[in-house]
C-alpha cells in the first residue's frame, strides 16, 4: 500500500474544510490547523503552500490566508487581454508602468526582426480583473508610433490602439508558454509572494504581410491562471479556444 504524507492528508481535510467557503473567507491560522488535525504547524504549512500553488487558497501579508478566487479567464489567440476579460465577465484595467522609446539590444531585435540599434517602443503594464493585479506585461513594438502613450491611454486596449490609430492589424500570433518563478519585482507588483509559480508567456505576433509587429513578454499569476490549448489532429486548422481558461 503506498503511504500517504502527512501533509497530503492535511491537505484534503483543508479542501474539506473550505469547501463551501465563499472566496475571500479567511482560514483558521496555522496553529489552530494544527490543533485540529492535530499535526505540526511545519506540516499545515507544507500543505497550505501547494494549496497556494494550486490556486485554492490565498496569502495576504500582514492578514492571514484565505479562499482564492477560482483561477480565471479564457486568453484567446489573436485577441487582446482586455476582450478576453470582457467576455469571460471581468472588468478589466491596466496601469501604465512606463512607454519609451529606446534602442534594441540584440534580444530585442532578433524577437522583432530588426536591426541592433533601431528604435522601438517599449509598454510596461501592470494589468488588472476587478482592480486586482493579475499580470505583468512588457510589449516590444517596431517601427515609428507617434503618440503611442496618449493613444494608449484614450482606447486602452494596444490592440486596438495598433488597429484603429496605426492601421496596423494583428493577423497571426504565435505563444510560448513555460513556468517561472516570481522574483521580488514581479512579486511586489503583482502582490503574491515571492516564489509563487508563474505563467510565463513570451507572444510574437504578425501582420499580414508576415512583418512582426509584436514581440511582448507577459507574467500571470500561476495562482489565478492555467493553460489549455486543444488542436484537432490531422488538420491545420485549430480547434476554438487555444486559452488560458478559468474553471
Amino acid at each position: 500500500m503506498v503511504k500517504v504524507p502527512k501533509y497530503f492528508q492535511v491537505k484534503s481535510q483543508i479542501l474539506a474544510l473550505i469547501a463551501g467557503l465563499e472566496p475571500g473567507s479567511p482560514v483558521p491560522t496555522e496553529r489552530e490547523l494544527a490543533e485540529r488535525f492535530g499535526t505540526s504547524r511545519t506540516t499545515v504549512r507544507q500543505a497550505i503552500a501547494e494549496l497556494v500553488v494550486n490556486g485554492r487558497l490565498e496569502r495576504t501579508q500582514g492578514r492571514g490566508t484565505f479562499v482564492a478566487q477560482p483561477k480565471l479567464m479564457q486568453v484567446r489567440q489573436l485577441t487582446s487581454f482586455s476582450q478576453d476579460l470582457q467576455e469571460e465577465g471581468w472588468r478589466p484595467g491596466s496601469v501604465v508602468l512606463s512607454i519609451d522609446e529606446r534602442p534594441a539590444d540584440i534580444d530585442v531585435a532578433r524577437h522583432l526582426g530588426i536591426a541592433p540599434g533601431s528604435i522601438f517602443h517599449r509598454v510596461e503594464r501592470l494589468r488588472t480583473a476587478r482592480e486586482e493585479p493579475i499580470a505583468h506585461e512588457i510589449a516590444h513594438l517596431p517601427g515609428p508610433l507617434p503618440g503611442l502613450d496618449g493613444h494608449l491611454a484614450a482606447l486602452g486596449s494596444l490592440y486596438r490602439t495598433l488597429r484603429e490609430v496605426f492601421g496596423t492589424e494583428i493577423a497571426a500570433v504565435e505563444d510560448v508558454v513555460e513556468t517561472a518563478l516570481a522574483d521580488p519585482v514581479e512579486a511586489s507588483l503583482l502582490g503574491v509572494d515571492t516564489g509563487l509559480p508563474m505563467l510565463l508567456v513570451h507572444r510574437t505576433g504578425w501582420a499580414e504581410n508576415g512583418q512582426i509587429v509584436e514581440w511582448t513578454r507577459s507574467v500571470f499569476r500561476g495562482d489565478r491562471f492555467r493553460f489549455v490549448a486543444r488542436h484537432r489532429l490531422g488538420d491545420d486548422v485549430p480547434l476554438p479556444a487555444a486559452a488560458l481558461a478559468g474553471s
